[in-house]
């Protein structure tokens, strides 16, 4: 049996209740669950002051659960990330521990690249996804059986749809990335990976368009862009319109973002501050096919001609409601 750690490295959690949803609906899927003894600590905003955190990272990467989830984002772990023993977190990937989450945890899974070049992965949170009580809808079985698949091996490939106009593009090199605040906010500090011809993924939550735009000039302006491959954008979700836009929207911000980076830019990837979710590996070498509007992102078999397709594969729903308020996330 799989062994899982829940921990909680940013933000506070308001209340326990979606977190021992999560723990026993884990654990009824076959997990060995645990919760680290500070999970639910407070202090400010934040869960535990930076030391009852950063024990509580450091606890997990001793005890190397196969799986470490962290209960919820927020924000916290920018304030750690200097003092992180980024040696004991890498020997944890090695002894098979996956560390799994995404908004604030974007913090912590490029550290682990840009200091040990170790791969984790992007992915569900312990709350939002399998602590959501039932009448909000419960556990969505797409992210569900992702998760599951990678965190057991299986999961080489996803595939979603994207725009017209884009048949026949292919990249191959480092996947990574993850919220796209979070990331920003790690240019030109000793945590952000340099990669060179990478797929770069993105995602937000409660950014205007015009803010997401901003963000995104700023990575081209650095050069961070061009230096990709490709660029895959996730959902942006719970912004809201202002009566300044007059017609601007995420459309008019890809539009803008196209007219000036050298590279492809696809929307459509099914992950962010969104029920359904794919998991997708950072800092794993990865090829993306676009056949028509379907993409294809592939990994584990790089180079070996590997066609991966899993029964749910195809069919994740794409061109969310971006305007959609999806109430008490911050990153």
């Amino acid at each position: 049996m799989s062994s899982l750690i829940l921990y909680t490295p940013s933000g506070v959690l308001a209340q326990a209740q979606p977190l021992k949803r999560a723990a026993k609906r884990l654990a009824a899927l076959g997990f060995e669950v645990s919760l680290d003894e500070a999970a639910l600590a407070r202090h400010q905003r934040f869960a535990g002051d930076d030391e009852t955190r950063l024990a509580a990272l450091h606890r997990v990467a001793e005890a190397a659960p196969s799986v470490a989830l962290a209960t919820r984002g927020g924000y916290g772990l920018t304030r750690l990330l200097d003092r992180i023993d980024w040696p004991l977190l890498a020997r944890s990937v090695e002894r098979g521990t996956r560390w799994v989450g995404l908004s604030d945890v974007t913090a912590l899974q490029l550290g682990l690249l840009a200091h040990t070049r170790q791969t984790s992965w992007a992915g569900p949170i312990a709350c939002d996804d399998f602590g959501r009580a039932d009448s909000d809808g419960g556990v969505d079985e797409i992210t569900r059986d992702c998760f599951l698949e990678a965190m057991d091996g299986s999961l080489e490939a996803i595939g979603f749809r994207t725009e017209a106009g884009l048949d026949g593009v292919e990249a191959r090199g480092t996947l990574w990335g993850g919220n796209l605040t979070v990331l920003c906010s790690l240019l030109g500090t000793p945590h952000f990976p340099k990669v060179k011809g990478g797929i770069l993924f993105l995602e937000d939550v409660n950014e205007h368009p015009y803010r997401v735009e901003r963000m995104l000039l700023q990575l081209w302006q650095a050069g961070v862009l061009d230096a990709q491959k490709a660029v895959l954008l996730g959902s942006f979700s719970g912004w809201k319109k202002s009566p300044l836009d007059r017609g601007y929207s995420m459309k008019a911000c890809v539009e803008a973002l196209r007219e000036r980076v050298a590279v492809p830019v696809l929307t459509g990837l099914p992950f962010g501050h969104v029920p359904t979710k794919v998991c997708l590996p950072v800092g794993a070498k990865a090829e993306m096919m676009v056949e028509g509007r379907d993409v294809i992102v592939a990994w584990g078999h790089v180079g070996h001609g590997h066609d991966h397709h899993d029964h749910h594969d195809h069919h994740h729903p794409h061109g969310h409601d971006h305007d959609h308020d999806h109430h008490g996330h911050d990153h």
